[in-house]
């Protein structure tokens, strides 16, 4: 590699962590702007909206963006992020309780709701991404998500891996969520979602064209793309 393409990608990477970190502040101060409840949802839906719009080469104004997004589609945002914030409540309450007995009814309870917590988990990191990609009702958002979590388990097991990894570094080393925790895991996961839905959509639109040409799109205003198809995602 020569010492200008060294230099280039050096400075790609510099600039892409601090667009990172940059990004991490504007999550927590418009979450906290929202009383953390009402502001997570719309903070997710805001920050994977810019994700996209960077990883497709949008150069757009960090700040003026988010705000925007955030204020934009507050509404939503909180329709999508409060039943998370509802069934991730339970879930941890139901753990807590169950995983503390002994009995066999226990642990069989604890087995069944680690695994409702890795498929809500699977569920959740394509959630937020697909809202910036597709134009879809918000019950569809749950439904589709949920479905491509199942259907393509390869790129569900690279985000749960992604997720656990952030959630160690950052209980390692505390002092790099304010900067870097969550902005990281949501610039990774929507980077990934991204590649993933693609690879959906052409692979869809080669094997089905004539079924694809009927559809009605699922691309709308949140996503430059419009050839993709709702059908596609499934």
């Amino acid at each position: 590699m020569t010492p200008a393409g060294f230099g280039a990608r050096a400075y790609t990477f510099f600039d892409t962590l601090v667009w990172i970190a940059c990004l991490n502040v504007l999550w927590l101060v418009f979450t906290f702007l929202g009383g953390v409840v009402f502001g997570v949802g719309p903070s997710t839906v805001a920050a994977h909206v810019l994700v996209r719009a960077r990883v497709r080469g949008d150069a757009a104004p960090l700040l003026k963006r988010f705000a925007g997004e955030y204020f934009k589609n507050f509404g939503r945002g909180n329709a999508l992020g409060l039943p998370v914030l509802v069934v991730g409540a339970a879930l941890t309450l139901n753990w807590a309780y169950f995983s503390s007995g002994w009995d066999l009814g226990s642990q069989i309870a604890s087995a069944g709701i680690l695994l409702a917590t890795l498929f809500a988990a699977g569920t959740i990191c394509y959630l937020f991404p697909m809202f910036a990609r597709y134009e879809l009702t918000v019950p569809q958002y749950f439904l589709m998500s949920s479905r491509f979590a199942v259907r393509h388990l390869a790129g569900t097991v690279i985000l749960l891996f992604v997720t656990a990894a952030a959630v160690f570094v950052c209980r390692s080393v505390p002092g790099l969520i304010p900067f870097f925790g969550v902005g990281a895991w949501l610039y990774l996961t929507g980077w990934l979602c991204d590649r993933f839905f693609t690879a959906n959509d052409q692979a869809m639109a080669e094997s089905e064209p004539a079924v694809q040409a009927g559809r009605a799109p699922g691309v709308g205003a949140n996503s430059p793309t419009a050839g993709s198809k709702e059908a596609s995602l499934v």
